[in-house]
């Protein structure tokens, strides 16, 4: 497979700052053309690699869910987070109505 050379140009950095709302200087403009077409040449690399006997992974290093079990508790400090409230109706927070 040819190795092709993606450029960004200046227009479609001017582009992509205005959709996002970004106010760039002239410097950062030409800072940002050169850094994403470094990107996209990189890709470009990792796309001449021979991945067919590669499954599709969603991390580089196989990782079990490392977060703790929920726990159902009491929750004992109610009065001390209603005492803070703006707003309350006996055991319950109160909150404008939203239509």
């Amino acid at each position: 497979m040819p190795t092709l050379l993606f450029m960004i140009d200046l227009e479609q950095v001017r582009k992509v700052a205005l959709l996002a709302r970004l106010e760039l200087t002239d410097a950062e403009e030409q800072q940002f053309t050169k850094q994403l077409s470094g990107i996209l040449d990189y890709v470009d690399q990792l796309n001449e690699l021979n991945t067919d006997d590669i499954e599709p992974t969603t991390r580089a290093i196989e990782l079990s869910n490392i977060t703790r079990e929920d726990e159902l508790e009491p929750f004992t400090a109610r009065e001390s987070i209603l005492g803070i409230a703006p707003d309350r109706e006996d055991d319950f927070f109160k909150v404008p109505k939203i239509l």
